[in-house]
Order: structure tokens, then C-alpha cells, then sequence
């Protein structure tokens, strides 16, 4: 596959590296730390697909990073109790710090404080989500379909996490099946609105 689609090394290189913070980071400071740790643990995923659909260029891997870093950040929201488990934590200090959420909040999906955080960093995934769907239209055949399949997913799965009001225990917090479908209808249909 590298060698049939002349995969850049330079993706690759970026994942190893969000590797080696996983083993050391801890807790993620602020907003501009998060995307950082995005461009090197999700953001390369995106290049690379675009490079195997032979659909890569600058503005398509900045369009495409901007989905990658909403879709990671949705699911750091998702996974707070199962990352706080592995001692770590991916919601901005800052935000918690904002919030008056503390580390038992962090244990409580249905910490109000926690629950306020979430809802910052979704909106924050929707700005990005959005920012990053005019991709979609400057795609064709199976690269269009792949990534509004993607960007369809993390919308659906902030509207889940927006239904839930935060909360990630609750079963509604899951996204369904109908949603992810219709969020990736429109944005095939519409082009560029997430």
C-alpha cells in the first residue's frame, strides 16, 4: 500500500510521535495543546486517506485535518472515565479550570461541571467539523463517500452528546444509525454545510 500509493513517511513519523506523548502525557494544558496532540495522533489518518484515494493536497489535508481533530476531540470527550483510567486526561485544564471541574468530576459523567466542559469542547468539534465538510464537494466516488462518512459520525455524535446534555452514561448519549445517515446525506447533497 505505501509503496502502490507513494505514502508520504512524514504521517507516519507524526503517529509514532503521538505514541510516545500517549506514554507521557498526563494531562493536556489548553485548546492550542489539544490540536497539537491532534495533528500528530489523528490528523495524519486523514492525509494518508486522501493520499490512497490519489486526492491529497494542501488545502484538501488542511480541509481534512479540521475533520480529524473534531472526530479526535469527540472522542476524547466520549472516553474521559475510560482515559482517566489510564492517567490521563485530554480535556484542556484550562476549560476544567473555567468550569470548576475537578478531578471527581472527571469520574462523574453526570458532573454538571464536567458536563459544561463537554459541551465546550463539542461545540468547538462542530466549528471544526464544519470548517473542514468542504471537503465532501471537492471529492469524488469513494473519497467523497469515505470522509461524509466520517464527518457524518462525529456530527452524529455530538448531537448525541448535546441530546444526553453531556452526559456519556446515558444511553442517548450514543449516536444512532439514522443520524449518522442523515448527516452524511446532507453533507453529500449540500457540499460544504455541516
Amino acid at each position: 500500500m505505501i509503496a502502490a500509493h507513494e505514502l508520504p513517511h512524514e504521517p507516519f513519523a507524526r503517529l509514532i510521535e503521538a505514541n510516545r506523548w500517549d506514554q507521557r502525557l498526563r494531562d493536556i494544558a489548553s485548546w492550542q495543546e489539544l490540536l497539537a496532540y491532534c495533528a500528530l495522533s489523528a490528523n495524519p489518518v486523514g492525509e494518508l486517506v486522501l493520499h490512497i484515494f490519489d486526492a491529497a493536497t494542501p488545502e484538501r489535508v488542511a480541509l481534512s485535518d479540521r475533520v480529524c481533530s473534531a472526530l479526535q476531540v469527540v472522542e476524547h470527550c466520549q472516553d474521559v472515565e475510560e482515559d482517566l483510567a489510564r492517567g490521563r486526561v485530554y480535556l484542556p485544564a484550562e476549560d476544567r479550570f473555567d468550569a470548576r471541574c475537578g478531578h471527581a468530576d472527571l469520574a462523574d459523567p453526570r458532573s454538571p461541571a464536567l458536563r459544561r466542559v463537554l459541551a465546550v469542547q463539542i461545540g468547538r468539534a462542530r466549528a471544526l467539523l464544519a470548517a473542514g465538510a468542504p471537503l465532501v464537494a471537492q471529492l469524488t466516488g469513494a473519497a467523497r463517500f469515505a470522509v461524509a462518512g466520517y464527518a457524518a459520525g462525529g456530527l452524529a455524535a455530538c448531537d448525541a452528546l448535546a441530546r444526553a446534555g453531556y452526559d456519556t452514561s446515558a444511553q442517548r448519549a450514543r449516536a444512532t444509525r439514522v443520524a449518522r445517515v442523515r448527516h452524511g446525506l446532507r453533507l453529500l447533497f449540500t457540499g460544504a454545510r455541516a
